[in-house]
């Protein structure tokens, strides 16, 4: 396949671009190639890089920066995804296009399936679920894959926050009220290059099994790194963000157990792998 693919310089497209071009020919479209808020750009670069599929990781992803600077947020997000579905199918290729667990609003309790209707509750998540619209209404051939809390190589992550914070401090404060799924950007660029060699399109929800709140996500950080840092659970509150987060955002990965395909391993299993792989594990 021929895969134009943007946002190549992110903590997602630094894994994800590399391990799709080692199976197909890949077209990269980083920031300073081209300006997704522009129409007539985007139409005229994805014209010239003449893709099957456009795999579209640009995204605006700072959640408590879109309340105080929302119209960037829909300018990137919605307005962006907007001018790559119609660039796409105008040259006749789909949109595989990430979206968040925030399109949902955590007040469900259970995890949540592709088909539950979204209804997100910060900025963020509204020009997320802008961006899942416009794809689904102006590109028929598009995959759309929710994720939620990554973490990996070649960007600002929890796990190297958290590990940042411990190393400064015997004792730590974590919000323990917020609930949702740890996933390593290396399992999910793994299952994204498996979805597009499926033909697969529609919605397709994508995360590491099992689920936890960030309290328990850092208690994990630190028992793998065997620090001696103690993590001291606190509510959402303490720290006022302007963006208010769902309590609950545990995705359920539903279409990929209807399809038989295998799920990415639990989460614990993808701290581990991600501390050994920067030299943070066990020793």
């Amino acid at each position: 396949m021929r895969i134009a693919m943007t946002g190549t310089t992110g903590m997602l497209g630094q894994v994800l671009c590399p391990l799709l071009s080692r199976h197909h020919d890949i077209q990269p479209l980083p920031i300073d190639r081209l300006d997704i808020t522009s129409l007539e750009d985007t139409r005229w670069q994805i014209a010239q890089a003449r893709p099957d599929w456009v795999v579209h990781v640009a995204a605006f992803t700072q959640v408590d920066e879109a309340e105080t600077k929302p119209l960037e947020a829909y300018r990137i997000n919605a307005v962006g995804t907007r001018n790559v579905a119609i660039a796409a199918q105008e040259a006749g290729a789909g949109v595989v296009y990430f979206s968040t667990d925030y399109v949902f609003n955590g007040r469900k309790k259970e995890p949540y399936r592709e088909w539950d209707a979204p209804n997100p509750i910060n900025h963020y998540g509204q020009s997320k679920l802008a961006g899942e619209i416009y794809v689904q209404t102006l590109c028929p051939k598009h995959l759309i894959i929710r994720t939620s809390w990554l973490f990996g190589p070649g960007g600002i992550n929890f796990v190297e926050k958290i590990l940042q914070r411990a190393a400064q401090n015997q004792r730590i404060q974590v919000v323990d009220d917020q609930r949702g799924s740890p996933t390593f950007t290396l399992d999910l660029a793994d299952m994204t290059l498996k979805l597009l060699e499926r033909g697969s399109q529609g919605i397709y929800h994508v995360t590491n099994l099992g689920s936890c709140t960030w309290h328990e996500f850092a208690r994990e950080i630190v028992s793998r790194r065997n620090l001696e840092t103690t993590v001291v659970p606190v509510n959402s509150s303490a720290f006022s963000a302007p963006a208010v987060r769902p309590e609950y955002s545990v995705l359920d990965n539903y279409m990929l157990k209807c399809e038989g395909i295998p799920l990415l391993p639990p989460w614990q299993d993808a701290v581990a792998r991600y501390l050994r792989s920067t030299g943070d594990g066990p020793r």
